[in-house]
């Protein structure tokens, strides 16, 4: 890694008080970036903010429609913030679904939008989609959160086209289960629809695909968004980076 090599730099982080947005936050500060700590949680973004130097912005994406107006002056954008619910298609609640797609695919596309013309003045940008393996595989129970990263993939991919004459790269990372608060909250729910113990579920469920048996760091995820980040990485644009110990190498 180069130290200091986003000197100069402003990123911005969705979900960045906890989890893999954590990491990003980390990963782009250590890199001598300007961050801004974009998160739901009020007293863990300015937490988050003041240790790194950078600022907060409490905001609840899920409000689209005030997110239309925006203008944000970024070089990097990370988009991270989600959310997940297991549940059966049959039983899940339709509002529910409206509201992780507000989250997760509405939102990424205002921030992108709102983020563009900035980069394209200045001829230099990054949008960072933080997917999942969900972007490109499916699972039972999850068809929010299935239908919402597999949205991504094609917003990130179109953006790419549009953005490389610009400077601006887009591109997705697709990593499998990873050890963050939102993982953790799933293994009682995946518990109860697949009728086994909680005991059980990360190596029975969360495992099984991969043939790395072990969750993944936040930090590992970091560091990708860092490179994907950096000059090195000019040519990486369209693409969609999995890092999921082998389980969509099935």
């Amino acid at each position: 890694m180069a130290e200091h090599d986003l000197q100069g730099k402003r990123a911005l982080v969705t979900g960045g008080a906890s989890g893999i947005g954590l990491a990003c936050v980390h990963e782009f500060a250590s890199r001598g970036a300007h961050v801004t700590v974009a998160d739901f949680n009020g007293d863990a973004a300015h937490a988050v903010a003041a240790e790194v130097g950078g600022e907060a912005w409490v905001v609840d994406l899920s409000d689209t429609a005030v997110q239309e107006r925006l203008e944000l002056e970024t070089d990097i954008l990370v988009n991270n913030a989600g959310i997940q619910t297991v549940a059966p298609i049959h039983e899940f609640d339709p509002e529910r679904f409206r509201f992780m797609h507000r989250l997760m695919v509405e939102s990424p596309f205002l921030l992108v939008r709102a983020a563009l013309p900035g980069m394209y003045e200045r001829g230099w940008g990054r949008i960072i989609n933080i997917c999942s393996a969900h972007g490109l595989r499916a699972s039972p129970f999850k068809v929010a959160y299935v239908t919402a990263k597999h949205a991504m993939e094609g917003l990130s991919k179109v953006t790419a086209l549009e953005g490389g004459p610009h400077g601006v790269t887009s591109n997705c990372i697709n990593p499998a289960y990873v050890r963050t608060p939102l993982v953790e909250k799933q293994i009682a729910d995946q518990a109860v629809v697949h009728g086994i113990p909680e005991s059980e579920v990360v190596e029975k469920i969360m495992l099984t695909e991969t043939a790395i048996k072990r969750l993944i760091e936040p930090e590992e995820v970091g560091s990708l968004a860092g490179w994907l980040a950096s000059d090195a990485a000019g040519m990486v644009t369209g693409a969609s980076y999995t890092m999921d110990g082998g389980w969509t190498a099935r």
